[in-house]
């Protein structure tokens, strides 16, 4: 069972986080560890997972990290089941994994195998997540999900990123559909739509990519910078707080802002 000696508003409680071994799902684990939350830490690259789980429990945490590839369902009912194993319950998930598929691609030029592969881990992994996590959390009175969709789950792609922002506008559908169905059960569900994050996806620092980059948050951001992804993992950890407690089905944009402007 999860202890009670580390202190924090998430005392007590255990949060799961996918994709958790660089990026947002890394910045959320430890927002949530800071808050007091026991994390389980998976994703397809273990090493990573373990070494965050060894960071968190260096600083008094608690953690747990397991191998999960979301596009199996195999992977998820046993990601689910260490969880329960080691902790005794479920109380929040942060369904983050995700990959980004064929970019400057049109439609009709990406292949089956690209297409099956950003819906299996982006969409159907996110409703694989969904359905292995929720009877696990009703078992203890309700909890919150975010699942992490994005700005193009919101909008069409305008770098030829047509599964990406296919899978994320179905995550969009999925979390609020999933929001009407449990709500009156106590568990929330919501989902963020993160602008360009710095990530190992949006990543400056490759060749050309401050140009690249630069252009988009000019487009996209009315900030007109990247985002951190300290930024977005404090919202989605405030979805799943008490002080959300009334926002269920929402999509939370943190993305700086639109950039559409006539002048």
């Amino acid at each position: 069972m999860a202890t009670t000696s580390v202190t924090g508003p998430f005392a007590g409680r255990v949060a799961l986080v996918t994709g958790a071994s660089s990026g947002l799902g890394e910045a959320t684990a430890l927002e949530f560890a800071r808050r007091g939350a026991a994390v389980v830490l998976a994703a397809r690259r273990e090493d990573r997972c373990e070494a965050l789980a060894s960071r968190i429990v260096a600083a008094g945490g608690e953690a747990l990290h397991v191998r999960a590839d979301v596009a199996r369902a195999a992977d998820v009912e046993a990601m689910v089941a260490a969880t329960l194993r080691r902790f005794g319950r479920l109380d929040c998930a942060v369904n983050n994994a995700g990959v980004a598929g064929p970019m400057r691609t049109p439609l009709a030029d990406v292949d089956e195998a690209q297409w099956d592969a950003v819906m299996g881990v982006n969409l159907k992994g996110v409703w694989l997540c969904m359905k292995h996590e929720i009877p696990a959390m009703l078992v203890s009175g309700g909890g919150a999900i975010v699942n992490v969709a994005s700005i193009y789950g919101l909008k069409p792609s305008d770098v030829g990123h047509g599964p990406y922002a296919t899978s994320k506008h179905g995550v969009v559908g999925l979390s609020r559909s999933a929001a009407t169905d449990y709500g009156q059960m106590s568990l929330r569900i919501n989902a963020v739509a993160p602008g360009f994050t710095r990530s190992e996806m949006v990543d400056p620092r490759r060749p050309g990519g401050a140009e690249h980059y630069g252009r988009m948050v000019a487009r996209h951001c009315a900030l007109n910078r990247l985002g951190e992804a300290e930024e977005a993992a404090r919202a989605i950890v405030w979805l799943c707080s008490a002080e959300a407690s009334y926002v269920n089905g929402a999509v939370l944009s943190v993305d700086g802002g639109s950039a559409t402007r006539m002048y």
